[in-house]
């Protein structure tokens, strides 16, 4: 088991103004988010204490992951989902993740120039790159999310799809609505790769024939009862393209987070959620022997719960790779 004292790391605060971030200042954001991705060391030394500030204040918001196969209209849905939570006031984060371009490593597609928002609307929204994470979420994408969490009302998280490498967002997301279209053969591949285990709210898009819509419900309810799940999961025909039971959707993903934020389900959910993120970066680092220096997936707990509570997850993780890199070199 390695100790889990860590040296502080000493660095310079950046020249970013937390109250005009507090202040959704959409150029303050940029500034931040654009530090978070800075991969110099000196600038991501500044990146942790950025967050570690803001790790002292609430983060309020519900993490809302979106998630599904590619074309099924996971972007317009979720422009119409800022559109409702801009009627009542809300400020929303957006973070799609993009497949890497090989030349520049950077997010290829852009699915914020698919989303059609309204002026009005309190909203910031931000591409990353897959860069070489299969499970969909780059480090710096999981840092955004933790970013915004405590600047917004909502963060809705667009992965790059689904299949047993794209499962990332059950780490970042407080409620994960899964996105498929009626008829689309989607669903037998799900099952085969446990796909059917992650949400929390199935959305059928594209469902304006009610007939068609009414046999799609039936074959993903269908799907569902392969599973066990504590939650009830709703089963919603649903269009972006006209506005089709998009109110039942919302009501859905409230329910959902209504009952985690009963008792404490929601901040112990959060915490699972940032060491299983933590024991996967481990792992993609430094593979098993990473892993096994800790003491394996305990190892990694014991460690986490162990950090000063005014460190944040980015801080927490940077301080359980140093200590695992020494290790292993060590050994």
């Amino acid at each position: 088991m390695i100790d889990s004292q860590y040296p502080p790391v000493t660095a310079r605060r950046p020249r970013i103004d937390i109250p005009s971030l507090l202040r959704f200042e959409r150029q303050a954001i940029a500034a931040a988010l654009n530090l978070i991705e800075d991969r110099r060391p000196d600038r991501q030394e500044q990146a942790l204490a950025l967050l570690d500030e803001l790790s002292a204040r609430p983060a309020q918001a519900h993490v809302i992951g979106i998630t599904g196969p590619p074309g099924v209209g996971k972007s317009s849905l979720i422009a119409r989902l800022i559109a409702l939570a801009a009627q009542a006031g809300k400020r929303v984060g957006v973070v799609a993740v993009d497949p890497s371009s090989k030349v520049s490593g950077g997010a290829l597609l852009g699915d914020r120039s698919r989303m059609q928002v309204p002026s009005s609307a309190q909203v910031y929204m931000r591409s990353f790159a897959a860069r070489d994470r299969l499970g969909g979420l780059s480090r710096e994408a999981f840092s955004a999310v933790f970013l915004l969490r405590h600047l917004c009302d909502m963060v809705l998280v667009e992965t790059v799809g689904v299949g047993q490498s794209e499962t990332d967002i059950v780490h970042v997301a407080d409620t994960i609505v899964l996105v498929v279209q009626p008829f689309s053969g989607d669903l037998l591949q799900f099952i085969k790769a446990g796909v059917m285990e992650i949400p929390d709210v199935l959305a059928v898009n594209k469902a304006d024939d009610e007939a068609l819509a009414r046999k799609a419900v039936t074959e993903v309810k269908a799907a569902l009862s392969f599973e066990q799940h504590a939650w009830p999961r709703p089963v919603l025909a649903v269009s972006a393209a006209t506005n089709l039971h998009l109110d039942a959707l919302e009501a859905a993903i409230d329910a959902h987070y209504n009952r985690l934020r009963a008792g404490d389900t929601l901040e112990s959910k959060r915490t699972d959620q940032a060491i299983a993120w933590a024991t996967g970066e481990v792992m993609h680092e430094l593979g098993q022997r990473g892993l096994t220096a800790l003491g394996g997936v305990e190892g990694v707990r014991t460690f986490w719960l162990r950090q000063p509570v005014s460190w944040s997850v980015a801080r927490r993780l940077a301080a359980l790779l140093g200590a695992v890199r020494y290790q292993v070199i060590s050994t």
